[in-house]
């Protein structure tokens, strides 16, 4: 076996597991069946949880790692796995702070979500979705590390895992497709291929485990189709808790397209700041801050009772805290603002009924009535029919698997014996029981990065063990791998060299002392995307993140195009977009848009700039979509900053 770890899959779990291995001194490939690294981590709009931070500390918050755990415990109900979630919580602060220590990101605004007996959900300053930011910072540094530092770290896009190898117990490395040929690599194996809650396959999970759930919207890619799950399961591995399946409460309803498979999701700091369910009749009908699965629960009976369209209703306070939130699903058309009276006439009730609803609340929040729903905690009152509000329609949607491939804490999968199989590890969605029955709102970034580090820091141990012991190869071939090199001119030096053990012949074709091999290293060039110059922290320290390096020519063509010209390129197999005076047509590309088509179709033949702004730094443009930028925008001076 070669002396590298093979992380498979690029979302937050996989990205923390490849800079952990790089950190403590391994060589990483990462492959990723997409085009983009992501997966759903950059969908995550409410932040990561943590007990004790620094931020906590500075804001008073009387929080606990004991109290953390027992709010997980009560979430995660009969399917608790007290060792997993220990490692869940206890780790959460080291782990927030080693994002912030090292990547140079902000998460010093707190708040509390459902389910939370403290305020320990965080977030940044800089209004992008806390899972695009974080997810970003890591995957833009492990391109720069592509760049310069080729021989250790390694990725490749496009590459599909197709089989986990193995010789006993043991196992030895994946196959993979790329480019429509097949390939297999060597080494320690990290899975972080995330969940199942987008599987409408003929093999579905979904429908064998939870077929109730089956005709449900997701809020997933559509990349979320439990492969890694299935695979592990075909060489003997556990698959838990696999009926435990997340449905979110707040799906944003498009007016337009109410049927579709897809949905966004209405971040969960919507009803953590405030916001009312109402039915069709004005009236509340559960405590808004429940756990996800209780306040699905009650949607559903108020389907029963034909009491739906669910709308979600933001006050003017609650709309100002959340103002990154309503201007971007206001811009995708999903949420409106609107007056007391235009809601009531838009619920169908009186305004009397809403002001009582609006009046009971307020009464409800100052203690002078008991909530019948047990709401305990109130944000951003008092609630007024004479305000402006932000209304969305939601329904019910599959957002998260709790199920997923058993797992010990040190995120060694098990075997059918419940005995760890040798170097393979999972993290992320992908790990079953860390979150249980049901998993709180904030915990899917934390267990992302929490068992991302553990996998990366238990697969690193394993290799440099074997790499101690000589479990790696053979004893001649070792000593025919390490090269001893004595510096002349410092007295002393000596440096140590070691050589990839598949081959002791570098002039052998398939020979590469790198992370991959020498067909790993061409796939890794033709794959990788361009490094943009960034505004990270420039320190030259190795665990921190240091300026990357110029950026690669990019220039707008000269053609120029009309905003009247490209108003009518506003079809599925015909779409052109605007951003900040650039025209990009984005037909042939929907499917490599790490948001999905339908975060685009919002957009056909308009000026999807502020939009654009929200989520984005301009440097994606030209890293990954050079290929389909136009022209320019007549009149208008192209405004990337690059």
């Amino acid at each position: 076996m070669a002396p590298r770890v093979i992380v498979v899959g690029g979302g937050l779990s996989g990205l923390s597991a490849a800079h952990t291995i790089y950190l403590a001194g391994g060589n990483v490939l990462l492959l990723d069946k997409n085009n983009f690294f992501g997966g759903n981590s950059t969908k995550a709009t409410s932040g990561i949880n943590a007990a004790l931070t620094r931020t906590q500390v500075d804001e008073k918050i009387q929080d606990s790692v004991k109290q953390f755990y027992d709010d997980t415990f009560k979430s995660a109900r009969d399917k608790a796995r007290p060792d997993l979630i220990k490692v869940l919580t206890y780790q959460s602060a080291s782990a927030v702070e080693w994002l912030q220590d090292v990547f140079n990101l902000d998460l010093t605004l707190v708040s509390r979500l459902g389910g939370h007996s403290q305020p320990r959900t965080h977030r940044g300053h800089d209004a992008k979705f806390p899972g695009m930011a974080i997810t970003y910072a890591l995957m833009q540094r492990l391109e720069e590390l592509v760049e310069s530092d080729p021989e250790r770290i390694q990725i490749i896009k496009k590459a599909r895992v197709t089989k986990i190898n193995k010789e006993g117990n043991k196992i030895t490395g994946v196959s993979y497709e790329f480019g429509g040929e097949e390939s297999s690599i060597d080494g320690v194996v990290v899975l972080a291929t995330g969940g199942y809650a987008a599987d409408f396959s003929d093999s579905s999970l979904l429908k064998k485990h939870r077929p109730d759930t089956f005709d449900l919207a997701s809020t997933n890619g559509t990349h979320a189709t439990g492969d890694g799950l299935k695979m592990l399961m075909e060489i003997g591995g556990n698959g838990i808790d696999l009926d435990k399946v997340q449905v979110h409460p707040t799906g944003l309803v498009d007016p337009k397209d109410p049927g579709s498979k897809w949905k966004f999701l209405a971040a969960e700091a919507l009803r953590g700041e405030g916001g009312l369910l109402l039915n069709n009749e004005g009236q509340r009908f559960s405590d808004e801050l429940g756990h996800r699965d209780y306040v699905s629960g009650e949607m559903w009976k108020q389907k029963e009772a034909k009491k739906w369209p669910i709308r979600l209703v933001l006050n003017s306070k609650a709309s100002n805290v959340l103002d990154f939130h309503t201007r971007h699903y206001s811009g995708r058309g999903l949420m409106k603002k609107m007056s007391g009276k235009e809601l009531a006439k838009d619920i169908g009730c009186s305004e009397n009924i809403l002001q009582k609803t609006f009046s009971n609340y307020n009464e409800i929040a100052d203690g002078k009535q008991k909530d019948p729903f047990g709401k305990k905690f109130f944000h951003n009152l008092p609630f007024n029919i004479d305000d402006t509000f932000h209304v969305a329609i939601m329904e019910p949607v599959l957002h998260f698997t709790m199920g997923g491939i058993e797992i010990n804490d040190k995120a060694e999968v098990l075997n059918s014996e419940g005995k760890p199989f040798e170097s393979l590890y999972a993290c992320g969605e992908l790990a079953g029981g860390v979150h249980g029955a049901n998993r709180l709102g904030g915990s899917s970034l934390l267990g992302c990065v929490v068992y991302g580090r553990v996998a990366g820091s238990s697969a690193s141990q394993y290799l440099f063990q074997k790499v101690i012991t000589g479990g790696i190869s053979t004893a001649s071939q070792r000593l025919g791998q390490i090269s001893l090199h004595i510096d002349p001119s410092t007295p002393g030096k000596i440096s140590v060299e070691w050589s990839d053990g598949s081959s002791a012949d570098s002039s052998d074709a398939s020979y590469s002392p790198a992370a991959g091999g020498k067909k790993q290293e061409q796939q890794s060039q033709g794959s990788a995307g361009p490094v943009m110059k960034g505004d990270k922290a420039d320190s030259k320290d190795p665990g921190k993140v240091s300026k990357p390096s110029d950026p690669v020519e990019f220039k707008v063509p000269e053609k120029e195009y009309s905003m009247e010209e490209v108003a009518k390129h506003n079809k599925k197999d015909d779409l052109w977009i605007v951003v900040k005076g650039i025209v990009l047509d984005v037909t042939d590309w929907l499917d490599e848009h790490p948001g999905g088509p339908q975060a685009l179709f919002s957009h056909m033949g308009k000026d999807a700039s502020e939009e654009f702004e929200m989520l984005h730094d301009d440097e994606v443009i030209p890293k990954y979509a050079a290929s389909i930028v136009i022209g320019r925008v007549q009149g208008q001076e192209p405004r990337l900053e690059l």
